[in-house]
Order: structure tokens, then sequence, then C-alpha cells
């Protein structure tokens, strides 16, 4: 029995956790300060979609665990998954409201995992070069996930497929695409936008957007 099946067990099949946003039901009132609506979820990125043929994908999560883990595509999408919708917001001024993302709580990632009592922070690597990180604090939540769906559909190239990480209550930036690499460290290191002065926080209800 593998590592990732051993770590497994006993975990129980989640199931649609969250299904509307919490906030009051106006649009106005679900926009962060500084943002316009948008229809669609807009394509932002370094101008490189990384295409990597899916029985050659894989995603690493080492660092500072107890149990390094490696997931093929077809073993990442057979674990545990939920079912999220939440409001994304880009740091150049547009929200699209309620995305329906599907796919595997950093919560559950982090458990398999087992990070060292001494990580306090996630370097996150992507496949076409692209870096940012968290504490580990902003992660642990039931809504941030490493998705693999987007309303309904496998997640497309364009918006970060074949699985990104999500994290709701930042900035888009943090919400890294294409990931391969999620690095649990002792240190907090800054990403690729932050070191150019980007918040390492990014709050959008704060405007926290600029260092």
């Amino acid at each position: 029995m593998s590592p990732e099946t051993k770590a497994l067990r006993g975990l129980t099949g989640l199931r649609r956790l969250y299904s509307r946003h919490d906030r009051p039901r106006g649009v106005a009132s679900r926009l962060p300060p500084g943002q316009h609506l948008s229809k669609k979820l807009q394509r932002l990125d370094l101008g490189v979609i990384p295409r990597v043929a899916p029985e050659k994908w894989d995603l690493r999560i080492e660092g500072a665990v107890d149990q390094p883990l490696r997931f093929s595509l077809a073993e990442f999408k057979a674990l545990p998954k939920v079912a999220v919708t939440r409001d994304f917001s880009c740091v150049t001024g547009w929200t699209r409201l309620d995305c329906a993302w599907e796919g595997v709580p950093f919560p559950t990632l982090a458990a398999m995992a087992r990070p060292k009592p001494s990580a306090t922070s996630l370097w996150i690597e992507c496949g076409e070069g692209y870096t940012t990180s968290l504490r580990l604090a902003d992660l642990m939540r039931d809504d941030v996930l490493l998705a693999h769906g987007l309303d309904g559909k496998p997640l497309p190239d364009e918006h970060g497929g074949p699985v990104r990480l999500v994290v709701p209550h930042k900035y888009g930036w943090k919400s890294a695409k294409w990931v391969r690499l999620l690095e649990f460290r002792e240190r907090h290191d800054l990403g690729f936008w932050e070191v150019r002065g980007y918040s390492d926080t990014a709050d959008p209800w704060t405007e926290d957007r600029y260092a």
C-alpha cells in the first residue's frame, strides 16, 4: 500500500460543503471596494499556457513535512473533493460572482502530508515559472482548495487546468494557476508579484493591493 493510500485511510468522501456566498445577496454589497462586476472569469497570467500531457502531469508536496507526496493526475482527481461556490476578485479591478469550483481541500492535503510544527508558510511553483506564497494560517480553511473543476466542467487550460489553487478571500494572484509544487517552509519567502511590489496579504476587502 502506497503512503498516499495509507494517508487516505479513515477519510470519508466529502460532499458539497458550500453552495452560496454568506454575504448579503445584493450584488453591490458583494463587490469589494474598487471592484466592478465581470460576467466571466478573465484570463490574466504571464502569457504562457503550459500544456502537459495528462499522463505526464504530477503534483509534488514536500519540504517541512513528515510525509512527502506525489500524485499523478488520475490519483489527484480520485482524492476526496468538495464543491465550493465563491466570488473571485482580481487586483486589476474586476470581480466575478459565484465561481463554482470543485477540487481537493487544502486542509485534506495538509493532513496527508503532516507539516512539521516548524512549518509556517507554503511556497507554490507553477508550470510556467510563476510562484507565490501564503502563510499556512491563510490556507487552513474549508473553502481553500486545489481545484480541477469550474462551473461543472474540467478546469480549462486558460484558467489553470488541470489543477490550480483557489484562495477565495485573497486577490486572484494568490490563486496560482497550473500548480505543480507545494513546498511547506519554515520561513516565508515572497513570490513573483510580491517581490515586484504587490501586497503579500492581498485582502480585497481592504484594497490591500500593494506593499
